[in-house]
């Protein structure tokens, strides 16, 4: 059972379980400013809407959602925050998270080019060497006039 002194005993029926009492509450239970700490908290980050059920002992999620329906700083309707502009360093804080986020991805980019590249010079050498053991011409031959281009190109250095 919870000792929260925020938790006004109004209604509440008590269901046993082998290892812990469980107590079922309604929404009289709670206090209007235990509800907007909760609110608080989960607009903060600081838990999630199922971390405060069982932080709290709420009996379902469902009531600790339409707290936040009811007192938070989201506009469910608009699905837009209100009243909510981000402070200086939440902005900073968000973009140097999305500048780690871009420079990892930068980072396994440039490693896939460089596997990309090493796995293209290998598999032209196994070419060669096929070409040179077997004697046989394995790459594709081109056409006429790829081949007239490819010469210009050369020639032009």
């Amino acid at each position: 059972m919870l000792s929260r002194p925020e938790i006004a005993i109004h209604k509440k029926t008590f269901i046993m379980s082998e290892d812990n009492n469980y107590v079922k509450r309604t929404q009289r239970d709670y206090t209007m400013s235990l509800k907007l700490q909760i609110v608080q908290e989960i607009e903060r980050g600081q838990v999630t809407a199922t971390e405060a059920t069982k932080k709290y002992g709420i009996q379902c999620r469902k009531t600790v959602v339409e707290w936040l329906r009811k007192f938070g700083n989201f506009d469910w309707e608009n699905q837009s925050l209100l009243n909510m502009p981000k402070t200086p360093e939440q902005k900073i804080m968000e973009l140097e998270a999305q500048v780690k986020l871009l420079e990892k991805q930068k980072a396994l980019l440039e490693q896939q080019v460089n596997f990309t590249d090493k796995k293209a010079i290998i598999f032209d050498m196994l070419i060669d060497i096929a070409e040179k053991e077997y004697n046989i011409d394995i790459r594709k031959n081109s056409l006429p006039e790829q081949l007239n281009d490819l010469k210009k190109n050369k020639n032009k250095p």
